[in-house]
């Protein structure tokens, strides 16, 4: 292949050997840096993408895309009319009734505490994929509310001892369904049954004293969201209106969208169609300050290692600027033949390139590879707790390289503006004189 002028004598200088060993070794540094900076901005791009898209899609897998409630935490009564309503909105595509209380799930001397949610299971399972998530399989269908088991009656207080001695597969228990973190903490399995202690208690002559209901657990709930697997049961409807003393109330209606991205906009559609009194959230601002952080975290991230892309640059000027010195003679005579300064400043900048492009080529080969690595081979395990997720996530994204690639080529490019304006500077009879 026929290569032009500029272009012949950047290769030939870049694979030349020469009197100087030591600009061999600080191209090779250049090279080795900007291969370095570039796999590791691939490989913590792809994570930050993994960790934002694992994050969303398991907390829209476990949640609604919008939640209405009361503004006066009074709950919302007469429901059923009002989800029929609501239901029938554009872009709605699912609703379900919920009831939510904080309360303690105990099995013997363990206890954590709990959310609770109360659910009709057939429109919960229209708005999220817990169902999915629970084991053993089916184990939400037993919530329904035809379903056989009936519900516990309120224990006195202080009975814990009393009902923990029952038999731990009771049918007549009503049933629950627990995170698996929170099953863990208390060291209940299927089968076993918990006691639910609620603060809506009981008026005695000593005060109101918390209610005390047993519960039989048919299923534990792994969504991969720490918080909810940490932090979540579910039970049925009626018996949570049960034990809240909340007869046909409900405290959330929950919604489903055809268009995640527009979630905000459909909520205040939600919002004034249910009128007033009522305040519509959508996902996206329940978890504002997550996914900005995790944006924020990738800005910082693309800045800190971009510095080893800066640094590997810093060696291309040197480098340069020493080929340049070295080849002061070579330079005054290809002038001394006519060949114009312009030409010999592409020459440098076409060999400043040529290492850019190897270098870029390079680190994104390794880069991509290293978060195929990741992605297929989860080996790099994660606390749950502090970070929501169990493993190291990893998603790369084409469009990350080529903007890690252009910044790179970009920065090499800014380093050799002045080895190659120097030596496009070089005067043929100076050059010369003493040779």
């Amino acid at each position: 292949m026929k290569l032009s002028f500029e272009l012949f004598f950047a290769v030939r200088y870049l694979r030349a050997r020469r009197r100087q060993a030591v600009i061999g070794l600080v191209t090779a540094i250049s090279i080795l840096g900007i291969a370095a900076g570039v796999a590791a901005l691939i490989l913590a791009l792809a994570i930050t993408n993994g960790m934002r898209r694992d994050l969303q899609d398991r907390l829209l897998g476990s949640s609604a895309h919008i939640d209405l409630l009361r503004t006066d935490a009074r709950g919302i009564r007469d429901w059923r009319p009002l989800v029929d309503r609501l239901g029938k909105l554009p872009h709605i595509v699912a609703d379900a009734p919920g009831l939510y209380e904080q309360v303690l799930v105990a099995r013997g001397p363990r206890d954590g505490g709990a959310l609770l949610k109360g659910i009709l299971p057939a429109e919960e399972d229209r708005i999220s994929h817990l169902a999915k998530t629970a084991s053993p399989a089916g184990a939400f269908a037993q919530l329904a509310p035809d379903s056989p088991s009936q519900p516990g009656a309120a224990s006195r207080p202080g009975a814990a001892s009393d009902t923990e001695s029952a038999p731990a597969t009771d049918a007549q228990l009503p049933p629950i369904i627990l995170g698996s973190d929170l099953a863990e903490t208390i060291g209940a399995s299927v089968g076993d049954s918990v006691m639910v202690i609620s603060p809506q208690g009981e008026l005695t002559p000593l005060g109101i004293v918390p209610k005390y209901v047993r519960f039989r657990l048919v299923g534990i709930s792994h969504s991969g969201f720490y918080q909810y697997d940490s932090g979540m049961g579910y039970i049925r409807l009626s018996d949570a209106q049960r034990l809240f003393a909340e007869p046909d109330l409900i405290t959330v209606i929950d919604f489903r969208v055809d268009d995640i991205y527009a979630a905000d906009r459909i909520a205040r559609t939600v919002e004034q169609a249910a009128g007033k009194g009522f305040q519509a959230t959508s996902w996206m601002e329940e978890n504002h300050e997550l996914f900005r952080a995790l944006a924020l975290q990738r800005v910082v991230t693309f800045l800190i290692l971009g510095l080893i892309v800066l640094v590997a640059a810093l060696n291309i000027l040197i480098a340069l600027t020493m080929m340049v010195m070295e080849k002061t003679r070579d330079i005054a005579i290809l002038m001394s033949f006519g060949v114009e300064p312009a030409q010999i400043r592409r020459i440098f900048l076409l060999q400043g390139l040529l290492i850019s492009l190897i270098g870029t080529a390079l680190g994104l080969a390794l880069g991509y590879l290293g978060a195929w690595i990741g992605g297929h081979y989860p080996i790099i395990h994660l606390s749950a707790s502090l970070y929501n997720l169990d493993t190291l996530p990893f998603a790369p994204r084409l469009s990350d390289g080529l903007l890690v690639a252009a910044v790179s080529i970009g920065i090499a490019l800014a380093a050799t503006l002045y080895p190659s304006s120097a030596a496009a500077r070089i005067l043929p009879a100076e050059a010369l004189r003493y040779e």
